[in-house]
């Protein structure tokens, strides 16, 4: 199958499902029309290999990729799977009963890329849904559900995204991950920080688990297999493996999938270079082999993952990548004041190329919304409100003549409606954003929407010191929950609606899921609209 690197386009909807180089591109299956799943080469595998659960992502108009990893025993060097190439047959249909097949074939699931499975599904039909499934030696994988884009240039319609981030498995259960499964979505839009590199102590941090988990995992990721080991802790979990069955995922990176804070080629232990990138090597290729991502893996320690999807003519969603290409952070990093370093404009945090090629895209965008996926805050936020202005260094206000050029082009863009989705802080925030943000008058020209995290941070309260510190001195926020959950999205022509969703607890399993705060943004007038203080418990 040929491999398609353009940039993409993507949608999706609901469902359940219940761990050892540098890299070359994995040959997909080839799509080939079926009635029935073959028999896969034997792999030997007597128990079964599905223990991971399976993905989809990255939808286009006529294509999905699905993923899965075999690993028997998932903790165990290589998942527990013999070293040796396995054939993992795979079906799509359009019904659940998979009465109508119409497309399967054969993939190989290779020992290099730790069994995992990665097929770009060719050929299917705009803006509907498929199920999809695996079998190998015997073993038949759950059913998932995904969904296809909207036609190119399909006007109206809908389009409804979870958005969230951060999801430590020390910090709590996936009771939000359950839920967001239960939501009828299009497609979840997941920020950074899928896995946390730290290593995990026998109790489970925060889950306080009765079974200890295993000593393996007491180191800090930085060896292939050590991250290979971590992404099958969090990927065996039900709650996520739920969230992934109900709909496709377009996901990008942060900073805790190679190392908190690092910078480019700069790690937060100063690390010499040399050996840093033999990490972020390692890192790359285990996130690339655990996510349902169209393309070649990885090529050593480099990966093009910043990338675009287009939902028919309603939105454009723009993900970006701004770890890889960084600069390190100005002023020894954490909260400084203003400084020449943060405003040099040698300094990067995306990287030219990549700004030039988001701003293109969004100058050229059909689209009514017009959406960037961003791991760091963008628009400015002042911590201290009485005692001058001091910036996040891990920030976009790290780097300010960078920031200052993408805020300039969302500004000029105005008349598109731009919206900036965000992730890292552990809290859910929305803005205004501002042409001059001293000037509580100045004009708006977009929105920024900062979901709370997953898991991270533990349970959270309403408002910390600090949340009412950034409510007190930044003028253009509306909203703060430092509470764990996610945010839904529904767009149409004419508005966008934010649900902000967040649950009680989650040092427990079963806490109920409530609407805390909603917002609508008009097309063609942006700034948020506080609709009620409802709050919506199931």
């Amino acid at each position: 199958m040929t491999e398609d690197l353009r940039p993409a386009v993507g949608v999706a909807r609901r469902r359940f499902l219940t761990l050892t180089g540098a890299a070359t591109a994995v040959a997909f299956g080839t799509n080939l029309p079926g009635t029935a799943v073959g028999v896969g080469v034997s792999g030997g595998l007597t128990s079964n290999p599905f223990t991971l659960g399976v993905a989809s992502g990255d939808p286009l108009p006529d294509a999905v990729v699905i993923w899965t990893r075999l690993a028997p025993k998932p903790f165990e060097p290589l998942g527990g799977a013999p070293y040796k190439e396995v054939g993992v047959d795979w079906q799509v249909a359009t019904d659940e009963g998979f009465h109508r097949i119409v497309r399967s074939g054969r993939a190989t699931a290779r020992p290099e890329f730790a069994h995992s499975v990665h097929v770009d599904v060719r050929g299917l039909q705009p803006g509907r849904h498929y199920w999809y499934r695996f079998r190998c030696d015997g073993y038949v994988s759950q059913t998932a559900r995904t969904r296809t884009a909207n036609a190119p240039g399909q006007r109206g319609g809908r389009l409804t995204l979870g958005v969230s981030s951060c999801q430590a498995w020390t910090d709590g259960y996936y009771t939000a991950q359950r839920h967001l499964a239960s939501e009828d979505l299009d497609a979840v839009v997941f920020l950074g920080d899928y896995i946390y590199e730290f290593g995990i102590a026998a109790n489970g941090g925060l889950r306080n688990v009765t079974d200890p988990v295993p000593s393996q995992f007491r180191t800090e990721a930085d060896t292939l297999d050590r991250y290979r080991l971590q992404y099958a802790l969090y990927k065996a979990d039900p709650d996520l493996q739920a969230a992934h069955l109900h709909a496709p995922w377009i996901t990008t990176w942060d900073d805790h999938e190679v190392q908190d804070n690092y910078a480019g080629e700069v790690s937060k232990t100063n690390a010499p270079i040399e050996d840093f990138l033999v990490r972020r090597a390692n890192a790359y290729r285990a996130y690339w082999e655990h996510l349902p991502l169209r393309g070649p893996a990885p090529q050593g320690p480099n990966y093009m993952l910043y990338r675009r999807f287009d939902f028919g003519r309603l939105a454009r969603l723009t993900v970006m990548d701004t770890r890889q290409y960084r600069s390190d952070q100005a002023a020894g990093d954490g909260w400084k004041a203003d400084s020449e370093a943060r405003r040099d404009p040698a300094r990067s945090m995306a990287g030219r190329q990549q700004v030039k090629w988001a701003l293109d895209g969004l100058n050229r965008s059909p689209a009514q919304w017009n959406i960037l996926a961003n791991q760091v805050i963008l628009s400015r936020m002042d911590l201290d409100p009485t005692a001058g202005d001091l910036y996040n260094m891990d920030a976009w206000d790290g780097y300010g003549a960078e920031q200052k050029v993408l805020l300039d082009g969302l500004a000029v863009n105005r008349h598109r409606n731009p919206v900036v989705l965000t992730g890292d802080v552990h809290a859910g925030y929305a803005m205004d954003m501002k042409r001059n943000y001293a000037d509580p008058s100045s004009q708006t020209f977009g929105v920024e929407l900062v979901p709370t995290s997953f898991t991270s941070g533990g349970n959270g309260v309403p408002v910390s010191v600090n949340g009412q510190k950034f409510l007190d001195g930044n003028p253009h926020l509306k909203f703060v929950d430092e509470r764990r959950g996610y945010s839904v999205l529904r767009f149409d022509e004419k508005e966008l609606r934010v649900d902000n969703k967040v649950v009680p607890y989650i040092d427990r399993p079963g806490a109920p899921i409530s609407t805390v705060r909603s917002f609508v943004v008009e097309a063609g007038n942006p700034g948020l609209n506080t609709v009620g203080q409802e709050v919506t418990v199931r």
